[in-house]
């Protein structure tokens, strides 16, 4: 290595703005350079396999258990057991190993089959064949063996089998068409560029001489981001540097189309490609459910220990009598009388522990995951979220978050795509003031009837024409649009016209094709790019070429593209279309007012409006341009950030063309649906990067703002006028002013003598807000909460003008707020994937934007409309069922282990159990598991239709309203209370008892031969059918299933029982248990005493169900008589007159007295309808009118199911 290499390695290493560390070099070819230029440094790279698999053959059993024990109830059970082992407990083993090698056998089994699939999948792909180029030959390997440098030759719907960079195509401009539908889900052919110096290496000879380095960064998961340069060696000693981007990276993942074939070379390989790196584990989200279960779970173990350690120092009472410590049947050995105190205080505290270990329900964990994954598949099976058009249903990326979707308070939800269909109409175009509107051009087809473009204004004139036909020359050339000649592209057919085949325009963004489209009619037709030249026709049907000389690409950021090109006579135009607020300030001359009030106008209409301008450059200024484009494009480090500055630069003093508006239809039914989430307690925000007139229009269209809605606005505009302090605080009396601090959670939303208050927002005003206090500032830190306060008090929220980390920020400040309310996200694009990711619940829609959001989502659907059926009735479901599953499960074990701690204080605290081994080892696995699992899958409460109907009923379970503490506490007494009848129950029928003849034991009241093994199996009995019974109380939706498994459930622990008594089994060292169930079942006062017993046990909850149902039924309760009432045909026409609501609750009135005068109800018109309305604040159902007065005055809800005369109690 000579002097000058060692100096340009320190110099790269040690000095310069670019960080090497953070790079790779790649040898193409796996070539070393020529002597003397660069220092060969070779790098160990991944090989090119995909593992999706988390486990190995030798390293699954010790990694699955290892995170299978990391869950708390299994490791606690392990240590349970892990005692049972060590010391002498009052139960086996058996009874703790069991159940717990149940629970680890079930997951693992499921976590290795599921991991086998991935192992399989990974084979497939791992050893599929590519053509690679190896001494001037194309030879075949299998994909595994891929390594990063070597030349990769890909043919023609071929898919890449890692991260490439282009070297060469079949194509003489160097260019390649890919789809990239595996990774975005974007179906339109994107232009990949070969390197300029590389492009004329067609065949692998010529490839294979290729001597070259590639410098790039280290691998990030960025799908539209790279950053790279490549050193070309020629003859000259110094080699040739060009820039690389994203524009030359082709992907893993995506296909090939239209090209014969490309020579590129592997840069990232493995699960070092961003494909990869993309489907790597996200952070896990957690259910409020899940919160409350784990909180339960402490509750339980604190009840544990208090146990443990109440017995143990009753016991160590109880033996300070030397007769009762020593009895002369049970003398304890020497080692014995030596042991420590401590020492058996603490042994005895670890018996009690492991004798009252199952009222922590450990089989609990996996029944919630079986619920869990086979619930999803509801959603999935449902017919009428599928969309024919796309040929789709919804997708389940998680199970996990299935009750979260009953829970939600607020949606946050993008504009284009999701509200609206993101399916552009060209409807008019303003050149210097003139406006020019088509019939119909959507989407680049030209609908029926649509013959021409009409002007509504007059002719420009002869001074005007030329700044006219500059402007459709403009959007014929600024636009990255592609032109596909076929009649079908993946088999649908596109650009078909008046029965003859025609080329049609492709691009992933439906705006342009629709401008490009709107140029066509006008008499500028673009044609194709081809060698750099962009070929257009005029209306003279001259062919007029371009040179596509610099492509400055749309960000976000900047909100504009600009292309610079050459025309034909030598002349340099710059020409730029963006959104009027990154436009306007950069332009120095044009008719900027005539075109700006056009613009704004249409704003208001909900029209997406994009401002064209333009500049002419001179050589010296196009020169000036290309040095600083190349230096920023060379860089390694922080080149975007430098991109941006030079585009600051180059993109000013404009000359302002005109104006375009598109506009975006609303999707079907999203009117609708924003309503309904509306009526069922929801708070709706919409986030886009749109204008604010744009948005504004667009959450009228949607009825999210209504006519009578007060629009409060916290934009850029008024804060130049006042300080945002001010603003603030004005905004907060405004929205404060008539109830205090009553917030609008307090009101239904829907009374007539509420004002309905809307907010707009802002991204720079957002920013400002959300600014963290400067030290020393006296009112500053504070603006945050009184943001949120005006927020709370507002029905909906429109937030414009934001960048995609904002709308993650306002969804983290919600979710964080002091209320913590369940946040959920919905958006199509992948600007919306950072607030998907941040909120509790993320929905992607499968739309026109990719899939980028969907990938990245919980769920995923394919239309705005379906989000109504899904939160409303399968989260509504999902909710209940959970909720059910989790109180029933402490329930049944509270009434399981609590005879067991009663018993204690009958045997002396001996630590002897009161059920059988079997029955503790099968209670929770066999004898009770299955008819909750199945109510937690098929629990009607009320008919979907319903609920569909009517989401007011969203409203009885919001706020985790069935597993607040009340309600956990009334099931844990109830739990006690059915124990103690239990106990005390079957204690009393032994309470009188004789010897017989032979000696045995007999209850002179039951003639039953008494024992504790016969003592601890009736009460097991009764407990078992009690808690079953107990879920067949609660269950609503009868089946077939459901009958079958309640009491097929029953009938398996008489047949067990039967069987475990009844023969002496040889694998047992005891045999306790022989029979004993069928010296029980064998008196006649037994079987009373079990029938006593569970109806005793029931009655109670029995009776409180009827007298709440009867006295303060609830809007769901109410529901559930009526349609019962009509045999499950209820409907909003149903003739209910026997139906009344209860009058309303004290706490209602409070504060409110004067509102409630006016809401009572009349008793002069007959009863005879159903409606849903408001009343005092909540839900109501009350009676009104016959249809017979529908003419006077009838007003209709929007959601077309709940009317009646007008009045202040109706719903509008």
């Amino acid at each position: 290595m000579d002097l000058s290499s060692i100096r340009k390695l320190i110099t790269r290493y040690c000095t310069g703005e670019e960080s090497w560390v953070d790079s790779r070099t790649v040898y193409i070819g796996q070539k070393e350079p020529p002597p003397g230029t660069e220092a060969y440094i070779p790098q160990r790279f991944p090989d090119n396999r995909i593992v999706s698999s988390k486990y190995t053959f030798w390293n699954f059993i010790p990694k699955n258990l290892f995170e299978q024990f990391r869950r708390i109830a299994n490791f606690y059970f392990l240590i349970i057991f892990l005692v049972q082992l060590i010391i002498d407990t009052p139960t086996s083993p058996t009874t703790s190993g069991l159940p717990l090698f149940f629970v680890i056998t079930v997951t693992a089994i499921k976590q290795g089959y599921e991991d086998w699939i991935r192992h399989k999948a990974d084979n497939a792909i791992n050893q599929c064949p590519v053509h690679v180029i190896q001494h001037g030959k194309v030879v075949r390997k299998q994909s595994q063996r891929l390594r990063v440098g070597d030349i990769v030759q890909v043919k023609e719907n071929e898919t890449f089998p890692c991260d490439l960079i282009l070297l060469s195509t079949s194509r003489e401009d160097g260019t390649c068409f890919v789809t990239t539908a595996s990774l975005d889900g974007e179906s339109s052919h994107k232009t990949y560029y070969a390197v300029q110096d590389t492009k004329a290496f067609n065949t692998a000879e010529e490839v294979d001489t290729l001597h070259a380095t590639i410098e790039c960064e280290q691998p990030q998961p960025d799908l539209y981001k790279f950053v790279g340069r490549i050193n070309i060696y020629l003859d000259r000693e110094e080699p040739i540097a060009r820039p690389l981007g994203s524009e030359n990276l082709l992907l893993r993942g995506a296909t090939l189309k239209n090209t014969e074939y490309v020579h590129a070379v592997a840069i990232y390989t493995g699960m070092e490609t961003k494909m990869a790196l993309n489907y790597q584990s996200k952070s896990q989200k957690r259910s409020a459910v899940e919160k409350s279960m784990n909180a339960y779970l402490i509750v339980y173990l604190c009840i544990l220990i208090s146990k443990a350690l109440i017995n143990t120092v009753l016991k160590y009472a109880w033996q300070a009598n030397p007769n009762r410590d020593e009895p002369w049947y049970n003398q304890k050995t020497e080692t014995e009388r030596q042991r420590h105190v401590l020492i058996r205080a603490f042994t005895d505290f670890l018996a009690f522990m492991v004798l009252f270990n199952y009222i922590i329900p450990v089989s609990m964990y996996v029944t919630v995951e079986m619920q869990k994954f086979l619930g999803s598949y509801f959603i999935l099976w449902d017919d009428d979220m599928f969309d024919e058009e796309l040929g789709e249903g919804p997708l389940v990326n998680t199970s996990d978050l299935n009750e979260e979707l009953g829970q939600v308070e607020y949606v946050f939800t993008d504009k284009t795509g999701t509200l609206t269909e993101n399916n552009m109409e060209l409807r008019e175009c303003c050149v210097d003031g003139h406006v020019y509107v088509p019939h119909a051009i959507c989407n680049g087809q030209i609908l029926p009837g649509a013959a021409e473009m009409d002007m509504i204004d007059s002719s420009p004139g002869v001074d005007g024409k030329e700044r006219e036909e500059l402007f459709f020359r403009a959007l014929c050339l600024c636009h990255t649009v592609q032109v596909k000649e076929e009649e079908t592209v993946d088999g649908i057919k596109r650009g078909i016209h008046q029965g003859k085949s025609t080329s049609f325009y492709i691009s992933s963004s439906p705006d342009e094709v629709a401008l490009v489209e709107g140029m066509k009619r006008l008499g500028f037709t673009y044609l194709r790019l081809k060698d750099s030249h962009m070929e257009i026709l005029n209306r003279e049907d001259e062919m007029e070429r371009f040179e596509l000389l610099e492509v400055l690409n749309f960000d976000s950021v900047r909100r504009r593209m600009s292309v610079i090109v050459r025309s034909s006579s030598g002349e340099y135009y710059l020409f730029c279309k963006g959104a009027d607020s990154s436009v306007f300030p950069r332009v120095v001359s044009g008719k900027v007012e005539q075109v700006r009030a056009r613009v704004e106008q249409n704003a208001v209409e909900g029209l997406r409006t994009l401002c064209v301008a333009y500049k002419k450059l001179t050589h010296e200024e196009y020169v000036e341009t290309c040095h600083l484009l190349n230096r920023a494009k060379l860089a390694l480090q922080d080149r975007d950030k430098k991109l941006a500055e030079a585009y600051d630069v180059i993109e000013k003093d404009f000359i302002l063309l005109g104006a375009t508006a598109v506009e975006d239809r609303l999707q079907d039914k999203a009117a609708d649906t924003i309503e309904s989430l509306h009526k069922a307690g929801m708070k709706v925000w919409v986030l886009t990067g749109d204008k604010m007139e744009t948005a504004a229009a667009t959450c009228y269209a949607s009825k999210l703002f209504h006519r009578n809605t007060q629009i409060l606005e916290l934009t850029t505009k008024r804060t130049e006028e006042q300080s945002l302090h001010d603003v603030l605080f004005d905004l907060s009396r405004t929205v404060l002013r008539q109830h205090g601090s009553m917030t609008r959670d307090t009101f239904s939303g829907l009374s007539g003598d509420y004002q309905d208050y809307g907010l707009i927002i802002d991204g720079a005003t957002l920013s400002a807000v959300l600014k963290p206090p400067q030290e020393g500032t006296s009112n500053g830190g504070n603006y945050k909460e009184i943001f949120l306060e005006i927020c709370r008090n507002c029905s909906a929220v429109l937030c414009c003008r934001m960048a995609p980390l904002q709308k993650a920020q306002i969804v983290k400040m919600i979710k964080t707020s002091k209320e913590r309310p369940i946040t959920l996200a919905i958006g199509d694009g992948a600007n919306d994937v950072s607030m998907i990711l941040e909120a509790h619940v993320g929905i992607g829609i499968m739309g026109k934007e990719g899939r980028q959001a969907a990938r990245n989502s919980d769920y995923a659907i394919t239309k705005f409309k379906h989000l109504k059926k899904m939160l409303l009735v399968h989260g509504h479901y999902y909710y209940i069922r959970i909720a059910e599953l989790v109180q029933y499960f402490f329930y049944k074990n509270v009434c399981f282990i609590f005879p067991q701690f009663l018993y204690q204080f009958f045997c002396g605290f001996s630590q002897q159990p009161l059920y059988d081994t079997a029955y503790l080892t099968l209670y929770n696995i066999s004898f009770t598991s299955l008819p909750i699992l199945l109510y937690s899958l098929m629990e009607q409460h009320i008919n979907m239709d319903i609920l569909k109907r009517d989401p007011t009923l969203y409203r009885d379970i919001a706020k985790n309203s069935l597993l607040r503490w009340p309600t956990f506490i009334y099931w844990t007494f109830l739990g006690v209370f059915d124990a103690l009848v239990f106990f005390f129950g079957a204690f009393f029928l032994f309470d009188n008892t004789t010897f017989t003849s032979n000696g045995q034991l007999m209850a002179t009241n039951t003639q039953m031969m008494f024992g504790n093994w016969t003592f601890g199996t009736l009460v097991f009995t009764v407990l078992v059918f009690t808690v079953t019974l107990k879920l067949a109380l609660d269950t609503h939706y009868w089946t077939w299933i459901n009958h079958f498994v309640i009491w097929g459930s029953l009938l398996f622990y008489v047949i067990f029982s039967l069987l475990w008594g009844g023969i002496i089994w040889p694998f047992l060292n005891y045999q306790r248990m022989y029979y004993v169930f069928m010296q029980m079942l064998s008196s006649g006062p037994a079987w009373l005493s079990i029938i006593l017993l569970i109806i005793v046990s029931l009655l109670p909850d029995v009776v409180k169900k009827v007298l709440c149902r009867a006295l303060w039924p609830t809007t769901t309760e109410r529901i559930q008589n009526a349609d019962k009432l009509y045999k499950g045909h209820l409907s909003e026409f149903t003739p209910l007159s026997s139906l009344h609501a209860p009058p309303v609750r004290k706490h209602d009135r409070q504060g409110n007295e004067n509102q409630n005068h006016t809401h009572r109800r009349s008793d002069s018109s007959p009863p005879n309808k159903l409606m849903c309305t408001y009343w005092g604040g909540r839900s109501d159902y009350c009676t009104f009118s016959s249809l017979l007065r529908i003419g006077e005055n009838t007003r209709f809800s929007g959601a077309a199911y709940a009317y009646s005369t007008p009045g202040p109690e109706t719903s509008v």
